[in-house]
């Protein structure tokens, strides 16, 4: 229906499209993300509405607690750190009218990633009292991330109604990162930020379904105003070949997807109590063998040790 099945993608839900090439102080972080996203609407190859797919409405309702652990070492004259997402929660979905709207709970795959990081700048006091200093300059990253298929996995909710909170899929994603800030040049310095993930599926046992490879990127334009950080961000997505079942390209086209959603993103942070707190919205701009989709995100992550 989709043009990976059951698509996924290498990174933490909710993305991490700002200082997304940095990795924090050494020490032990958790926190967790909510996501709310709706798709009304799916579309074919060149864009257009599915006809056959007459009564789209997917709701997917996510918690997903992380954590980050960034131990006291150096490599290669960086930091290092492993991170995992834990995702769970409600999707309920309908797709034709002749099925009603169901409704399934459950834990999602888990994601895994193992992130270095290397600062070139450095950090310019804020202007504002008891906010965090400025990392001024540039950052680099790379990594490699997983995603665990042992998720609630149901293929026949998945082909009546669109919706299953597992995968049954493998993905191993290389990881690459860049952040770049400015001097005070609007405010107190603007960061540009991109991570770019190649996602490698595997094939699905149950439906012999093998997507292609998928290219995605995070990235945000933002501005360092105080304790906030706000500006723009998005994702963009696409195939680099086309799906198989059983060997075969899917008709019509390989369902290859491609993606863009834009919105916003608005970080506050609190460093007197090692905690920062992050909203960000995101509407689909183009798509293709994909759904259009809002969605919502609101992140909470604290120094633990």
């Amino acid at each position: 229906m989709l043009a990976a099945e059951g698509p996924t993608a290498a990174g933490p839900i909710g993305g991490n499209d700002i200082r997304s090439a940095f990795l924090p102080p050494p020490g032990l972080y958790g926190g967790v993300t909510g996501l709310n996203s709706y798709v009304p609407e799916i579309v074919d190859g060149s864009g257009h509405p599915v006809p056959r797919l007459d009564a789209v409405h997917l709701i997917a309702r996510i918690a997903a607690p992380f954590f980050v652990y960034v131990p006291d070492a150096k490599v290669l004259d960086g930091s290092v750190g492993l991170a995992g997402v834990f995702p769970g929660g409600q999707e309920c979905g309908q797709v034709i009218s002749a099925i009603p709207s169901r409704c399934t709970w459950g834990m999602g795959d888990p994601y895994f990633e193992l992130a270095w990081s290397r600062y070139f700048g450095r950090l310019r006091p804020s202007r504002s009292p008891g906010a965090r200093p400025v990392p001024e300059g540039l950052a680099i990253g790379a990594g490699i991330g997983v995603v665990v298929p042992v998720g609630k996995y149901e293929p026949m909710l998945r082909a009546t109604n669109g919706i299953s909170i597992g995968n049954n899929i493998w993905d191993f994603a290389p990881a690459a990162a860049v952040s770049y800030t400015t001097p005070a040049l609007l405010a107190e310095g603007t960061e540009v930020s991109a991570k770019l993930y190649w996602n490698n599926y595997g094939i699905n046992p149950h439906t012999q379904y093998k997507a292609a490879s998928l290219l995605d990127v995070v990235f945000a334009v933002t501005e360092h105003v105080g304790r906030f950080q706000l500006g723009l961000a998005g994702i963009y997505a696409f195939q680099t070949g086309a799906d198989e079942q059983f060997g075969v390209a899917v008709p019509p086209d390989g369902r290859r997807f491609e993606y863009l959603a834009l919105g916003g993103v608005l970080n506050y942070d609190m460093p007197e109590h090692a905690v920062a707190l992050r909203v960000k919205v995101l509407s689909t701009v183009l798509g293709r063998n994909s759904g259009i989709s809002q969605a919502v995100a609101v992140g909470f992550a604290k120094k633990l040790f």
